[in-house]
């Protein structure tokens, strides 16, 4: 590894077979080229202090030794390094979300930056796709037949996917976007080192093209398991046995997309980091994540649910006062038909979105960083490398461009 936040490979992986026992040294280790602790001539241990009398017994307190949050008396390690927003050592979840938040905190300028810029223009192509660009929901019979009920039904789901396309693409683009960025300011926010705008972009920029790649393939990875899913119930006729069949195809389609995806949660940050390819981020995402997938689940369940938690809450409000506002909608609401909304509520409502999306993208991308970060500090003593990196006294020293070999 080498001093700056661009992670390189490290070679000949030590995830294959290595695990959360990778031994560390009880204390840092003086720097190379540093004077001994002791001087050549230094007396015998029992002549280090003069003898002296006996003396008052001093009253007796908390035995030397971890006491809460830290060492006392200087026995035991030392505390545990914290150059930047996190302690480096394996992490908990309280500590990566804690992590995340504190990138938020201490970079805020260059990170709203991001998340503002990039909100402000998925949401404006994303407001003029709605208006101009998706067609209008078709109208619905009040009192329709049985047959009319069933062609309504696949109109509005035709209509309701057609114009989810957009909304999904542009999403897309702002999540490749952002987390190109943030993955950078993440990584200099855990060597304690300031980061702006301008060395996010020159940092990301070469890795864009991969990026890219990467960004496409997982859903499309994603919709064609769930195609392969769906589609022995789809060629059969409508009886009730092969709907059947298509909700299991289904359903055992989501599982395995959901298994890959945990699988590879920890490329986007591979390829950033260790200047790796789109296939090779992959594989390096699967070996940072077996043998602990239900772990990563968990929190990325966690933090989605989080994310969504606060989205509701801001976005909640900026709907009720955008129906307020738009009385079309409001009306085709309440008439039961379907709604055509205006100009006011696509505002209002695109607002409520780039404030939650400035507040829930840092912490999403802090998150999928940290796990990263976690899973090569607990399997390959990152932690050490991140020591040196950050100037952490007692650590060695690295100078730009050193990457330390591991077998």
């Amino acid at each position: 590894m080498n001093d700056t936040p661009g992670w390189a490979s490290p070679g000949s992986s030590p995830s294959d077979g290595q695990g959360a026992d990778v031994p560390r040294p009880a204390e840092p280790t003086d720097a190379p080229g540093a004077p001994s602790k002791w001087s050549a001539n230094q007396p015998p241990a029992a002549q280090w202090s003069p003898p002296t009398a006996p003396g008052p017994v001093p009253p007796a307190g908390p035995a030397p030794g971890w006491n809460g949050d830290r060492y006392q008396d200087g026995w035991g390690r030392p505390p545990v390094a914290k150059p930047g927003v996190i302690p480096l050592r394996p992490l908990g979840v309280g500590e990566i979300l804690d992590g995340a938040v504190s990138t938020l905190r201490a970079h805020w300028r260059t990170v709203l930056g991001i998340t503002l810029t990039v909100s402000v223009i998925t949401q404006i192509g994303d407001i003029l796709f709605q208006r101009y660009l998706v067609p209008a929901p078709p109208r619905l019979s009040a009192d329709p037949t049985p047959e009319e009920a069933l062609q309504q039904s696949v109109a509005s789901l035709k209509s309701s996917l057609i114009s989810l396309g957009p909304t999904t693409l542009i999403t897309l683009i702002g999540t490749f976007v952002t987390t190109a960025l943030l993955t950078i300011v993440i990584s200099r926010a855990v060597l304690g080192r300031p980061v702006t705008l301008s060395d996010a972009w020159r940092e990301a920029r070469p890795r864009l093209p991969q990026l890219l790649g990467l960004t496409l393939l997982l859903p499309a990875l994603s919709a064609a398991v769930m195609a392969i899913g769906l589609l022995p119930g789809l060629l059969l006729d409508d009886s009730p046995a092969d709907v059947l069949l298509t909700a299991l195809g289904g359903i055992a389609a989501l599982v395995v997309i959901v298994w890959l995806l945990v699988r590879f949660s920890l490329s986007y940050s591979a390829l950033m980091l260790e200047r790796q390819g789109v296939f090779a981020s992959l594989k390096r995402s699967a070996k940072l994540v077996q043998g602990a997938w239900w772990r990563i689940f968990g929190i990325l369940t966690l933090t989605m649910l989080l994310m969504f938690i606060i989205s509701m809450i801001i976005a909640i409000p900026f709907t009720i006062i955008a129906f307020a506002v738009d009385g079309d909608g409001l009306g085709g609401l309440l008439t039961g038909t379907a709604p055509e909304f205006g100009w006011a509520f696509l505002i209002i409502t695109g607002i409520g979105a780039i404030i939650a999306a400035s507040i829930t993208y840092p912490i999403s991308s802090g998150v999928s960083v940290l796990l990263y970060v976690d899973q090569r500090i607990r399997r390959e003593a990152l932690d050490l490398e991140l020591a040196r990196a950050a100037g952490v006294p007692g650590y060695g020293s690295s100078s730009p461009g050193d990457t330390p070999s591991r077998s």
